[in-house]
């Protein structure tokens, strides 16, 4: 039986043309023709010091999407938990999911960038302890009417959780990773799970979850366990265009740009641990960046879901230097003529 695939859509919301306000407001609206078409999800990251992230505050530009849409759900991907006060952290997401409707699900990551954790004066070695630590705070949280918790790093005592989330017990939770042991923990706990990566890599992480998740299912202790069916995603940068010598005109330049933008703050620190992943030749190879005319990157998309038996794909349409125009463009290709195929 054929695997029933659903639509999402990424943003880096990083540096472009113009100002600010109308980065915000062109992504705002590229939202809108996703929540149309019946997408399933959009997933914001967050970043900080760096001109890949412009919306460094997820829940601030999120709460403009819950009113600017009515159906699309949407999550940080992900919230960096060792940048956040648990009981702020609650409050927020509690907030945001009042005022979608319950849309809201919850990207959680200990972030991949030591120098952007170190903006906020947190050490990068501590990140993993910190990150499960708040992840206990907030389940607490959230299920409790009185918070009450002691660890390494949080304490708190006879705290009254007066807000709580629409959904019960809480958002469903996601996990990015493209490691091993990322997949093994997303597995663990049933999170909604999304990777990068090849397709060979790709398959090989979803064969893993699959296989540790089916004998966790019963645990009692899964952070996810109120969601019966995780979505597994992949995601890729695309742009299509009506030949493949015309979007790779278009496309090489604007990814030579956000290619800028995603090393900016590692080259500042002398750092080129992620040139070579990030590649444009190497992304192109590896079709972790599909660029091209409809019917290639339809192929290539098509090749990808049957392989690895994902039943989530994800798109990012707008990053480096394309324009709106060029970027709903592309979207709109995606959706009249590739996601009816997938």
């Amino acid at each position: 039986m054929a695997t029933t695939v659903s639509f999402g859509l990424f943003d880096w919301v990083d540096r472009a043309p113009g100002s600010l306000g109308e980065l915000y407001e062109s992504r705002l609206k590229l939202i809108e023709l996703a929540d149309q078409e019946g997408f399933y999800g959009y997933h914001v990251a967050e970043h900080h010091g760096t001109p890949l992230g412009m919306a460094p505050s997820p829940s601030v530009f999120l709460s403009a999407v819950a009113q600017r849409t009515t159906r699309i759900r949407f999550s940080p991907m992900a919230y960096l938990l060792p940048m956040y006060h648990p009981i702020r952290l609650i409050e927020e997401v509690c907030m945001l999911d009042h005022l979608s409707q319950g849309r809201v699900e919850l990207g959680v990551s200990r972030g991949v960038s030591p120098y952007e954790i170190k903006c906020f004066n947190v050490d990068p070695e501590a990140t993993r302890e910190i990150f499960t630590e708040a992840l206990d705070v907030f389940r607490a949280g959230m299920c409790n009417e009185v918070l009450n918790y002691t660890g390494k790093y949080f304490e708190f005592h006879d705290v009254p959780m007066e807000i709580k989330p629409l959904q019960h017990p809480y958002p469903p939770l996601w996990y990015p990773s493209f490691s091993q042991a990322g997949v093994e923990y997303a597995a663990q706990h049933g999170f909604h799970f999304m990777c990068l990566g090849p397709p060979s890599l790709v398959t090989q992480l979803m064969e893993q979850y699959r296989q540790i998740n089916a004998a966790q299912t019963n645990s009692a202790d899964r952070l996810n366990g109120h969601v019966t069916t995780p979505k597994l995603g992949a995601m890729r940068q695309i742009y299509i265009a009506e030949t493949d010598e015309a979007a790779l005109a278009v496309a090489k330049p604007a990814y030579a740009d956000w290619y800028k933008s995603i090393t900016k703050l590692w080259h500042r620190n002398g750092d080129s641990t992620y040139d070579q992943f990030f590649d444009w030749e190497a992304c192109l190879a590896g079709e972790t960046i599909l660029i091209g005319s409809v019917a290639k990157v339809r192929e290539q998309i098509q090749r990808v879901v049957a392989e690895s038996g994902i039943n989530y794909f994800v798109g990012s349409f707008a990053w480096g230097s394309l324009s709106p125009a060029q970027s709903r463009r592309s979207l709109e290709l995606f959706i009249s003529e590739v996601m009816p195929t997938v």
